[in-house]
């Protein structure tokens, strides 16, 4: 539907539809435009600038008396930042959406991709590594809030198959995926240290043969069952007195057998 702003052509009026009384008497919790593409400029723990591409979805609460949204105000919104959206302007667009909808709740998530450079653990050969980052901010009339999500993919060893092998033990590659509210600011990278940390080994973009070494033995030194790896995360973000809030999934791709393994863990400090 397009938002038609009371357009006037040959002198007669274009109704808004969408404006129009509904008599259904049923709230929309969410209503509003989804995968949108739009430049994005976020600055890394070094201080440097990536420019990348974010996918949006904006939403708003739809009264129960109103027929519909006004779909083109999403896209005019974003249009009004030309260039690249940052994290400081991702929230002030939460509020202009609101403000803009004239609506109770706006909701708005921003997908993209991040990109780190590390060096493979022997040869220090470097690479890129990519990191799938969502920012989730809610704001109502009581509340303002943003979530950080960020999947963090890792290298997970089966203890039971280590412990009752001759040869070796299966492993595969993980996806541990960690979202956080907080009090106070906090580094993508802070949540990818400590998933790294906790996983049976990293992952590296580019690795020589030296390096193909160490991780592959680094992993059997060091097995973890989904359970291990969820509570091991959770036991480092328990200490960070900056979260409120988190949840933590582990997802392990089994190499030998045709499902995944899951584990989560959800928290909320009471403090």
């Amino acid at each position: 539907m397009l938002d038609t702003h009371e357009a006037q052509t040959t002198g007669a009026e274009i109704a808004d539809v969408q404006g129009s009384p509904d008599t259904r008497n049923i709230t929309i919790d969410k209503v509003g435009v989804k995968d949108m593409r739009h430049p994005v400029r976020i600055q890394d723990r070094n201080g440097l600038e990536q420019h990348t591409i974010a996918n949006f979805s904006m939403y708003v609460e739809l009264p129960h008396n109103f027929k519909g949204t006004h779909m083109s105000r999403f896209v005019e919104i974003l249009s009004r930042h030309e260039r690249e959206i940052s994290v400081h302007s991702f929230r002030s667009i939460l509020q202009e959406t609101r403000d803009h909808l004239d609506a109770g709740t706006s909701h708005i998530e921003m997908a993209f991709p991040f990109f780190l450079e590390k060096a493979a653990p022997v040869t220090g050969v470097k690479s890129l590594m990519d990191y799938q980052v969502t920012f989730i901010g809610e704001a109502s009339e009581d509340t303002n809030s943003t979530e950080v999500r960020v999947v963090v993919p890792v290298t997970s060893l089966c203890p039971c198959s280590k412990q009752i092998s001759d040869y070796g033990a299966h492993n595969q590659r993980s996806h541990v995926t960690v979202s956080v509210r907080s009090r106070n600011f906090i580094w993508i990278e802070e949540i990818i240290d400590i998933v790294e940390q906790e996983a049976s080994c990293e992952l590296y973009g580019l690795l020589k043969r030296p390096d193909e070494k160490f991780v592959t033995e680094r992993a059997y030194e060091n097995p973890k069952f989904v359970e291990d790896m969820v509570r091991d995360v959770a036991s480092r973000l328990n200490d960070d007195k900056r979260i409120e809030y988190y949840v933590v999934e582990a997802e392990n791709f089994e190499s030998i057998h045709n499902h995944s393994a899951y584990a989560q863990i959800t928290f909320h400090r009471d403090d």
